[in-house]
């Protein structure tokens, strides 16, 4: 017996299902080559330092701490250099590059620039405010001033972006040209007073400029017990709102029609990226060219639909910054390099070239 064919609306009501379901499989995949990626770049990462370890051992004492074992074969001071030094670090630069990361790229489709960044409304210079107050303030070196560092400058970060959402709200909408605006007036100001603060207190300039560049030679397992809840919360908003951000390139009129809340869904996904780059600033200080570089990258290799842009480019920018941070331990010299300087040297060129293709009007 011969089938009759599907009607056409029939056949219109498969084809999105199929659709979904081919994208779905496709994101797996591209998600868990990401993670995989992560996952080498983490492994050759925990070898790199000023005392090598062979490339299995990483492996052999994660083993044996997990189930809770020993091995004399296993020497103390490797255990130690790895439980309590590296692999808190490797850990912290993975959530902070992907703090960085995935702020950027939310940034970028929320003002439909691709020359937005994590820093675009003021999170960098309150931070750096914050930070250079906690610094000149009399408080004692070791826990009582890391702690105080990274509350000011987390609490410096949410004020700078605050103010600006006030400033550049008109009426009930926030206008993205007048937040852009407002952002570079507070930042202007917040960086005349860090000027200000540097000048007068001159003998803080070393410790100040070293937290200005960027880093984790500092890093423990406090600072990533710090980033995890609030950043899993604004990750987690992010993700929510990536369709949201989908419509949002079609411009606030086009979304207001297609039923999005516009001011509302601007201001919480300000937050929610303000939130993830604040805690990633108040625990590594200034990485510059992570938030830009990455979605850049990642919206090249698997396209602008932030359903899948968000997280990809979230695990991207947790490997790039541990492979920077490789780098910067790896260099030779008698210090250990700032990372900023690493991420600026690979950003610095890729933001002339994002500059010179905005200049020809080219398209992501």
């Amino acid at each position: 017996m011969k089938l009759a064919p599907l009607p056409p609306d029939r056949l219109a009501g498969l084809e999105p299902a199929a659709s979904r379901a081919a994208e779905r499989r496709g994101l797996a995949v591209l998600l868990i080559i990401a993670a995989i990626l992560l996952v080498l770049v983490a492994s050759v990462a925990m070898n790199v330092g000023k005392a090598p370890l062979p490339f299995r051992l990483p492996w052999d004492l994660l083993g044996t701490a997990g189930s809770g074992s020993s091995s004399p074969d296993l020497p103390a001071s490797a255990r130690t250099i790895l439980l309590d030094i590296r692999l808190p670090r490797v850990i912290l630069a993975g959530l902070v590059g992907a703090a960085l990361a995935i702020a950027g790229a939310t940034y970028q489709g929320l003002f439909r620039n691709d020359l937005a960044d994590p820093y675009l409304l003021g999170v960098a210079s309150g931070a750096a405010l914050g930070a250079v107050v906690a610094f000149v303030l009399p408080l004692a070196a070791g826990t009582s001033r890391s702690v105080a560092v990274q509350a000011f400058a987390l609490l410096g970060a949410l004020l700078a972006v605050g103010v600006v959402v006030v400033v550049g709200r008109v009426g009930p909408a926030v206008p993205a040209a007048t937040m852009v605006l407002a952002g570079v007036a507070v930042g202007a100001f917040a960086n005349a007073a860090c000027a200000y603060l540097m000048y007068v207190h001159g003998d803080q300039l070393l410790v100040i400029y070293a937290w200005l560049l960027g880093g984790f030679n500092v890093a423990g397992w406090d600072d990533v017990r710090v980033m995890l809840a609030p950043l899993g919360l604004s990750v987690l908003a992010m993700l929510l709102g990536s369709r949201t951000l989908d419509v949002l390139q079609f411009g606030d009129e086009q979304a207001a029609t297609l039923g999005v809340r516009v001011a509302r869904a601007r201001l919480l996904l300000t937050c929610a990226a303000t939130l993830a780059a604040a805690v990633a600033v108040s625990v590594a200080g200034l990485i510059g060219f992570v938030g830009l570089v990455v979605p850049h990258v990642a919206r090249m290799l698997i396209g602008p639909g932030h359903r899948r842009l968000l997280p990809f480019s979230a695990l991207l920018g947790g490997a790039f910054l541990i492979a920077a941070d490789a780098v910067a331990r790896g260099l030779p010299g008698p210090t250990e390099v700032p990372v900023g300087v690493v991420t600026a040297a690979v950003g610095g060129p890729f933001f002339l070239a994002l500059l010179h293709r905005a200049r020809r009007g080219s398209p992501w």
